[in-house]
């Protein structure tokens, strides 16, 4: 079982490999979109570059769940993520900031739940 410090290294390895990135530049805190510059189609990159450093298997959505706060989805009222969409945020990620997040629960802030120390969390949980 690796350590949370090997962990942080091999997804940061990861992601700087995936995005080009800087050595310097995927610190825990960075969101993966506004820090890093990920677009969608990085996001697929990054799951499978993961799977194989970890040899595990990412479930599609589960990682980077979909469509979170969709108009039609019930959990979003005035551009503001309500107190059910913030239950089904933390079900679906629960290795996210969604106390955080829930402080101004905006549906633009969204994408700032994806940070690098996110992703090592969720690996944790899947290689501990």
């Amino acid at each position: 079982m690796p350590s949370n410090e090997e962990v942080f290294d091999k997804v940061r390895e990861t992601l700087i490999d995936a995005l080009g990135l800087d050595d310097d530049e995927a610190t825990p805190e960075a969101t993966l979109i506004g820090d890093l510059g990920a677009e969608s189609i990085d996001f697929l990159d990054i799951v499978f570059r993961l799977e194989k450093e970890f040899d595990i298997t990412i479930p599609r959505g589960e990682l980077f769940p979909e469509n979170l706060a969709a108009a039609d989805s019930g959990f979003v009222e005035d551009d503001r993520v309500t107190e059910q969409g913030l239950v089904q945020l933390r079900e679906k990620m629960p290795h996210a900031d969604i106390d955080r997040f829930a402080k101004d629960p905006q549906v633009s802030a969204i994408p700032n739940l994806f940070t690098v120390d996110m992703i090592c969390k969720y690996i944790g949980t899947r290689v501990g």
